[in-house]
């Protein structure tokens, strides 16, 4: 009976919003090939995107961020992500229960591997339709008003960084690694985004597959 239970309960959570959808057409056109960084921080992972072709999309980030050559976009669940002190309530909460989402964005004043020589950095080099995708699945991950506004809320955990009001529902089945996969998913990466919900399935995709840069040097 428990088991029934338990696979009814993820039934119901599968029915929820799963958005922040995977992209399938962009309207952005970019020709060059481009360097995208995956950012592991152990439970978590982001983007590491140069910042022109973001800020062009979404002016608020230019002027938040406006002198950075790079900026790491995460997302994540609303309470726990901001949190000054993770409780056990917090962490049942954002694994259980369907709640609002926040995009996590941190200027990156370096090279990424730099910055993060504390945490696993995996380097691609993304066609430019590749990249375009990526951009607009970061994008959509913002919600909007009605004017087209992003939502700003409190500063960052580290760095030089702010959360912003996220698209979509934080909850088992729609985790952030679940989000980090539909990125690559919108890159047309061939990558299988339903039980991609830890960091290191993830990190263990990218390096099966042989597209990284090895030392994560500039190599695009």
């Amino acid at each position: 009976m428990k088991l029934i239970a338990a696979l009814f309960f993820m039934l119901l959570l599968g029915a929820c919003s799963s958005r922040p959808h995977i992209v399938n057409s962009t309207d952005i056109n970019i020709s060059s090939t481009t360097e995208v960084s995956i950012v592991s921080h152990g439970w978590h992972t982001g983007f590491v995107v140069p910042a022109k072709t973001i800020t062009e999309q979404l002016p608020q980030l230019k002027e938040r961020f406006s002198d950075t050559p790079f900026i790491e976009f995460g997302w994540g669940d609303k309470g726990f992500y901001q949190a000054q002190e993770i409780t056990s309530g917090l962490t049942l909460q954002a694994i259980f229960w369907p709640t609002e989402s926040v995009i996590h964005a941190v200027a990156i004043p370096e090279p990424v591997k730099n910055y993060f020589s504390r945490s696993d950095v995996i380097t691609l080099c993304l066609q430019g339709r590749q990249y375009a995708m990526l951009i607009s699945f970061i994008e959509n991950s913002f919600y909007k008003q009605s004017n087209g506004d992003i939502v700003p809320l409190k500063n960052g955990i580290y760095g030089d960084s702010q959360f912003y009001k996220g698209e979509g529902d934080y909850y088992l089945m729609n985790t952030c690694n679940k989000w980090t996969a539909k990125g690559l998913s919108s890159a047309g990466m061939d990558i299988s985004t339903t039980f991609k919900l830890t960091a290191g399935s993830i990190m263990d995709y990218l390096l099966k597959q042989n597209i990284a840069l090895a030392d994560g040097s500039s190599g695009c």
